[in-house]
């Protein structure tokens, strides 16, 4: 850089000079540059930014370093802009090279994006400002944003920079960072953030796992919707996870009470229950007494008589009376008895027969004596 004075008479365009702003005029600035006539900035010549005054761009007692773009004995045009273009442009292509990330302000929001000060004129498209869809900009301008230069051209003057780019990497890197985190076994809590027809998606606070619908809870869910709902926070547990294609296994019904939890504080040895039967096997029925809990019929107990098959007697859907002769919390095991229930009910009704024998005078002997040959 070349230092003016009153011995140098003049310089040609293109020299770069200091000076300190000595006062600020509506549309031009005066700079002391140390000659006998003050530089002047005209308000276009300030900055690469749409500027309405002066005072946007400097104050009263800057000292700045400016390029020549007219000399003679009665004017002195200079510009800060030019220069600050030229490292501006030096700045960014290192910038662009490296992929580096840097951080501007928002000085304009404008039609289709932003514009920020990074020396020159850069502009972030609308599409490249966030990772969502931004309906209304309006509340961007001041606002600080880390970017990236993604596209340069000195020759157009083109700069767009991406904020959404930064966002995105550093959403990967989150991610992939708690994907090394989660194991199998782990106990989590998550947000469900999207139901489908085969399940709900779960964001581990990165990342999403699925809970499949066979995992939604213990008994049989049709809709995933009928036991969770989007924005619901749930405690799932991590099935598998698969770090090479990103997906993770989860389940909710293990970390939820079993229904043969104190399954015997419900139901107990002896007691009668309503049930559905659930399954037909060669070997009985199985019968759901509570949500999730089955027990087994043998086919040796659905009847007083013998049977061949349980489809002879039962169907599936049906509805029957069992008593509960086992249960096993432990081994979530439960041995149930038509047959035992039927024998009951023909015992009462023999006590009954009794009852009124006494007291009418009348025999039922025989009717006794046939109900009990059943017994033996």
């Amino acid at each position: 850089m070349t230092e003016l004075n009153n011995d140098v008479p003049n310089f040609k365009p293109g020299d770069s000079v200091k000076g300190t702003v000595v006062k600020l005029e509506d549309k031009q600035i005066l700079v002391d540059i140390g000659y006998k006539t003050e530089g002047i900035v005209p308000l276009n010549e300030l900055s690469n930014l749409k500027t309405e005054n002066p005072g946007e761009v400097v104050n009263v007692g800057d000292e700045l370093e400016l390029k020549v773009k007219k000399w003679s004995d009665d004017e002195i045009i200079l510009s800060k802009k030019a220069l600050d273009s030229e490292k501006a442009w030096n700045d960014l292509e290192e910038r662009f090279e490296s992929q580096s990330i840097f951080e501007v302000e928002v000085k304009e929001v404008v039609k289709g994006g932003l514009v920020a000060d990074v020396g020159v004129r850069g502009f972030i498209p609308a599409s490249m400002v966030e990772t969502y869809f931004v309906e209304d900009f309006s509340n961007y301008k001041g606002k600080t944003l880390s970017v990236k230069v993604v596209e340069l051209d000195r020759g157009k003057n083109r700069v767009i920079l991406s904020h959404r780019i930064v966002e995105e990497e550093a959403e990967a890197a989150k991610k992939n960072e708690l994907l090394q985190s989660i194991d199998e076994g782990q106990v989590l809590v998550g947000t469900v953030r999207r139901l489908t027809n085969f399940g709900a998606f779960v964001d581990l606070g990165g990342i999403d796992g699925l809970v499949h619908i066979s995992q939604l809870a213990h008994e049989h869910v049709d809709k995933a919707s009928d036991v969770v709902s989007e924005g619901e926070e749930i405690k799932v547990e991590v099935l598998s996870v698969d770090r090479d294609s990103e997906r993770i296994s989860l389940s909710r019904k293990k970390v939820l009470p079993g229904p043969w939890e104190n399954i015997e504080e419900n139901i107990k040895p002896g007691q009668t229950v309503q049930g559905l039967v659930k399954r037909l096997v060669s070997f009985g029925a199985f019968v759901e007494v509570l949500p999730g809990v089955e027990g087994l019929v043998h086919i040796s107990q659905i009847a007083n008589r013998h049977i061949g098959t349980p489809q002879e007697v039962l169907e599936e859907g049906q509805k029957v009376e069992v008593k509960v002769l086992d249960i096993n919390e432990n081994q979530e095991r439960m041995s149930l008895s038509m047959k035992e229930v039927e024998q009951d009910n023909e015992e009462k009704e023999i006590q009954q027969y009794t009852k009124d024998d006494e007291e009418s005078g009348f025999h039922f002997g025989d009717i006794i004596g046939d109900k009990l040959n059943k017994y033996k």
